[in-house]
């Protein structure tokens, strides 16, 4: 994968990412097969977690600074801690069931 095609596909899977956080604690069926999707689109393109990390950081920046416009407090998008957690969970999990084969 160019350059170009893994920027490409980083700016999409933050965009996924963006979505299942909007979502997370509102639709919990629909969300665990964006979460399923997304995973495998992290296990299949080989991201590192310092990049996942790194793009819910960014996600959460975008969250605070918008919660700031509006003029409420941004202490609740600590909350999205857990689809993070989350995240890397299943993706350790993923990861650890891929060894064994």
């Amino acid at each position: 994968m160019n350059l170009i095609e893994k920027q490409k596909l980083i700016r999409q899977l933050k965009a996924d990412y963006r979505h299942i956080l909007i979502d997370y604690f509102i639709n919990e069926s629909d969300n665990l097969s964006k979460i399923d999707n997304f995973i495998n689109s992290l296990f299949y393109a080989n991201i590192p977690v310092p990049k996942i990390i790194e793009m819910h950081m960014e996600v959460m920046d975008d969250f605070s600074n918008q919660l700031k416009i509006e003029g409420r407090d941004d202490e609740v998008i600590l909350d999205y801690r857990l689809v993070l957690i989350d995240i890397l969970a299943h993706l350790c999990e993923l990861y650890r069931y891929s060894m064994k084969k």
